[in-house]
C-alpha cells in the first residue's frame, strides 16, 4: 500500500522535544496547532483548531531543535502513520501522526536566512549526488 503524504502548516505549541535512541538516532517530537479561518460575511474568525503529533528522525530532528521554538509557524510535509496499542485498562487507543521529511519555516508573517550545515563528513556547499544531466 502507498503512503499518505500530507503538507500540513502550523503553529508549534511547544518546544521541540529532541532525544536519542539508545544506538544513538535523534528523535524529535513536536505538536502543531492548526486553525481554520472562516470567513464570515465581510470578516474572517477563527474556526475550529485540529492538532497534529509530528516525529523527526536523524539530522532533521537536531535541526529543528536548533532552529525552531514555540509559536513558530511550519510548514511539514511528510507520511501520515497510524499507531495502535492497548492502555493498562484495556482500551483500545489508536492515534495518526505525520513523520516528517521535510520541516521549514513559514515565509508568509517571518522571514529566515537558511545556513547550510556541515555533515556527514562534507564541507557545506558540496554534494556526492552526480549532476542530473
Amino acid at each position: 500500500m502507498p503512503d499518505t503524504h500530507v503538507t500540513i502548516t502550523g503553529n508549534l505549541t511547544d518546544d521541540p522535544e529532541v532525544t536519542f535512541t539508545p544506538n544513538g538516532a535523534a528523535v524529535c517530537n513536536f505538536r502543531l496547532a492548526v486553525t481554520a479561518r472562516i470567513k464570515d460575511g465581510d470578516t474572517w474568525r477563527d474556526g475550529d483548531t485540529s492538532f497534529y503529533r509530528i516525529t523527526a528522525w536523524r539530522q532533521l530532528a537536531e535541526h529543528i531543535g536548533d532552529s525552531l521554538a514555540k509559536g513558530h509557524r511550519v510548514i511539514v510535509t511528510g507520511q501520515l502513520r497510524a499507531r495502535s496499542w492497548e492502555t493498562p485498562e484495556g482500551d483500545k487507543r489508536t492515534v495518526v501522526e505525520v513523520q516528517a521529511e521535510e520541516v521549514g519555516p513559514s515565509l508568509r508573517w517571518a522571514t529566515a536566512k537558511p545556513e547550510r550545515t556541515t555533515g556527514n563528513g562534507k564541507s557545506a556547499g558540496q554534494f556526492n549526488d552526480d549532476p542530473p544531466f
